[in-house]
């Protein structure tokens, strides 16, 4: 991988390095919804009642909650995309308040994370989840590559997404030097 391929010379828009991270958190909440679905040969009792009770739920929670970090993930590429808050709030029926309320802190944060080179450094799994983002907000051509690959394992037949399903649609800066070409 040379220079020019890590985004290095040309850096990925904030809006596609919002969108990957929508991206990915879509990634996550997949996996995690498909291994619920297959039921373990010894899941249930010979009469039907639960052999380890509390696990499923613990499942369920955690899909549950990539989810929501979904959810907070497309807010926030939508404001970064230039959405402002009644149109978030008309999307997800509450009031321009109510969506700013629930999703300005983590759009702040996004911000932070682009301007940060060692990420938040938040402790647990919160600073886990945020180094993360971090990492894919900085790399971005490293994670596109890595779900280019999990779009195409997971491809249904014919869908029409070519070679790079995830990392073909990241738009680029211009360059300082070609946009004062154009200006």
């Amino acid at each position: 991988m040379t220079e020019d391929d890590t985004g290095a010379a040309a850096p990925y828009t904030d809006a596609s390095r919002a969108r990957l991270v929508m991206a990915y958190e879509a990634c996550e909440l997949a996996d995690l919804a498909r291994a619920a679905v297959p039921i373990a040969e010894h899941e249930l009792k010979p009469d039907g009642a639960i052999r380890s009770p509390g696990v499923v739920l613990a499942d369920a929670a955690r899909v549950l909650a990539a989810a929501q970090r979904f959810l907070e993930a497309a807010a926030v590429f939508e404001r970064i995309g230039g959405a402002d808050w009644q149109l978030i709030g008309d999307v997800l029926g509450v009031s321009p308040q109510a969506a700013r309320v629930r999703f300005a802190m983590a759009e702040t944060a996004f911000r932070e994370e682009l301007l940060s080179r060692e990420g938040t450094g938040t402790a647990g799994a919160a600073g886990e989840v945020s180094r993360l983002r971090a990492h894919i907000a900085r790399e971005p051509l490293e994670t596109a590559l890595d779900l280019d690959d999990w779009v195409l394992r997971h491809e249904d037949g014919d869908s029409g997404f070519g070679t790079t399903p995830v990392s073909g649609g990241l738009v680029r800066r211009a360059s300082r030097r070609r946009a004062e070409k154009h200006a």
